[in-house]
């Protein structure tokens, strides 16, 4: 009975997982399309953000309402700071840079963002290379292998491979009109920078106000009230700011409820059953069900250097996760050595950890 109860709620972790890379691939390909056919980027970060905040709030409410919460002008500072970079920055560059690229280019840069970070971390001394342990080895070479792939991905393009194209209708089909790869790709660099900066920041706001669910709604309002304000700068014609009952807004209801606050839900029972590292371990799942549902889908080509690149960033980053994840096991054992003194501490040094990273579905996990 033991093992089938086990097998059970194994069953239901997974598809929970699988859930949340499907959640990211309909996010990716709708906003695709959208960004293709003239859609404003800011206007859907505006109002994307005000339905996440719409569909965190309950949550907030239910479950840290009793909570007291020291709104004083720090923790004000660090969520504007942490929705200016974190959301405002970081996602609209992703969008530039999927607009003027594909799906399958720009979802690969995504699983970038933890090599990122761990980039970042290592040279504002966050965290350590331990290249003298096999772990660390390990994490450096993983590393290194993302790079390599987003490199090849990024100047190799090579031959283009088609699969049936099964266009449903005229109205997702994408235009190709605004593909520039090479503003594209130094816009996609730019959004994985600026989520690394993120995580860090967020290390420093979690420190000083932990209620995630509260943290997350009001980043979601500073970071809609930031689109709209850049947004009206760059264009106030009301035509772009107008929503109809079309694809734009089934994208903006769709990545606010299912994108946003579903999969929060989901990566926090993830997180809290199996660890940070569990959910990462599903992220390469996103750049494949991308990669097949655009071919086939949309008709988009898929280029010899996409898939080399992909090979490379799925095998580094499975790599970097173990090494990272080995190490942190390594940290947390007890001194073997128990009668010559007392034991090490189980608890993590402080510092930003790379194996919680769990967000390379954009809008997935703002805070």
């Amino acid at each position: 009975m033991g093992s089938i109860q086990q097998w059970f709620r194994w069953s239901q972790m997974v598809l929970a997982m699988l859930m949340v890379q499907l959640f990211a691939t309909g996010l990716q390909l709708f906003s695709r399309v959208i960004l293709t056919q003239g859609t404003f980027i800011f206007t859907l970060m505006a109002y994307r953000h005000v339905v996440a905040a719409l569909c965190v709030a309950p949550l907030a409410y239910l479950y840290e309402r009793n909570t007291p919460k020291n709104l004083n002008w720090s923790v004000w500072f660090w969520l504007f700071v942490n929705a200016l970079i974190g959301i405002t920055s970081a996602m609209s560059l992703f969008y530039y840079g999927l607009r003027d690229t594909t799906a399958t280019y720009a979802t690969n840069f995504l699983n970038l963002i933890p090599i990122a970070t761990f980039i970042l971390s290592t040279v504002t001394r966050i965290e350590k290379l331990n290249l003298h342990t096999r772990a660390g080895t390990i994490k450096t070479l993983g590393a290194i292998l993302c790079v390599g792939g987003a490199l090849t991905t990024s100047l190799y393009r090579g031959k283009a491979y088609y699969i049936v194209h099964r266009g449903f209708n005229h109205a997702i089909t994408v235009k190709n009109v605004h593909e520039n790869y090479g503003i594209g790709t130094s816009m996609l660099v730019g959004s994985c920078v600026s989520y690394a900066t993120w995580f860090i920041v967020q290390v420093k706001l979690l420190k000083i106000f932990p209620l995630r669910y509260f943290a997350t709604m009001l980043t979601c309002i500073m970071a809609s009230l930031q689109s709209a304000v850049i947004g009206l700068c760059m264009n106030s014609n009301g035509a772009a700011w107008r929503l109809g009952w079309n694809l734009q807004l089934v994208t903006i209801v769709y990545s606010g409820a299912l994108a946003t606050a579903a999969t929060f839900c989901l990566l926090t029972w993830a997180i809290s059953e199996k660890g940070p590292t569990y959910p990462s371990m599903f992220n390469p799942l996103t750049l494949i069900f991308v990669a097949l549902s655009e071919a086939i889908i949309l008709g988009q080509e898929i280029r010899a250097g996409t898939l080399i690149g992909m090979v490379l960033i799925i095998v580094g980053l499975y790599s970097f996760l173990w090494g990272k994840t080995k190490e942190l096991k390594n940290m947390a054992q007890p001194n073997k050595v128990e009668a010559e003194g007392p034991a090490i501490s189980n608890t993590e040094p402080p510092g930003l950890h790379c194996s919680s990273i769990t967000m390379p579905n954009v809008g997935a996990q703002e805070v």
